[in-house]
């Protein structure tokens, strides 16, 4: 698959809308958009929890919260006085 590629921008009534080349289509009819500092990222959107810690696991190279990090000692604090 492509990494980058080249979509047309057109108007669908009152909207802007993006024709995605055949090699970046999404499957679905909805897609989740963010906003980022340099333009718009468009991602699958995956409604049901366990499909989306799959994908989690799909993508990630290391674990979320791998074992045998450096975390500093939890201070202790007296709330109630």
């Amino acid at each position: 698959m492509a990494e980058t590629g080249i979509a047309k921008l057109f108007r669908n009534g009152r909207s802007q809308a993006v024709r995605l080349p055949r090699e970046f289509r999404f499957e679905g009819s909805q897609v989740r958009v963010r906003r980022l500092a340099e333009g718009v990222l468009l991602e699958p959107l995956i409604a049901d929890p366990a499909e989306w810690f799959a994908e989690l696991d799909r993508v990630r190279e290391v674990s979320f919260l791998g074992k045998g990090r450096n975390q500093p000692v939890t201070p202790r604090r007296e709330i109630f006085k």
